[in-house]
């Protein structure tokens, strides 16, 4: 499967963004969607996941009550709705794909990376 994300961009703290991870290749609907994210000069962190059914999301402590995660998987489309977004939320965002059976957090057991979209969130 091949991953795209994009949708980042400059805003305000306090401000919303949707990040789109959009899929094509192996059958996307079967797939675990995680998004992850590296801030300057940090290790690359997990921030949410979500089943191929939609029933099953996790989030990072650091993003719950504010950002969702959804999936359209009849537009192999996963979003990351970033609502209430701090400056400590800057980073380059991920999505990636795991054909596992858990929605993990680790970042080992995702195969498929595509590349980043930068968020900048200014104080």
């Amino acid at each position: 499967v091949q991953l795209q994300a994009y949708g980042g961009g400059l805003v305000q703290a306090g401000g919303s963004l949707r990040l789109s991870c959009a899929a094509s290749g192996r059958t996307f609907s079967r797939t675990i969607i995680g998004w992850f994210r590296q801030a300057p000069g940090k290790e690359r962190e997990f921030v949410a996941a979500i089943g191929w059914s939609s029933s099953s999301t996790n989030y990072a402590d650091s993003v719950k009550g504010r950002f969702t995660i959804s999936r359209d998987n009849a537009k192999n489309t996963v979003y990351l709705q970033m609502n209430s977004l701090k400056p400590e939320d800057t980073a380059v965002y991920y999505c990636a794909a795991d054909y596992g059976m858990v929605v993990t957090a680790a970042m080992f057991e995702y195969d498929y990376w595509g590349q980043g979209t930068l968020v900048t969130v200014s104080s």
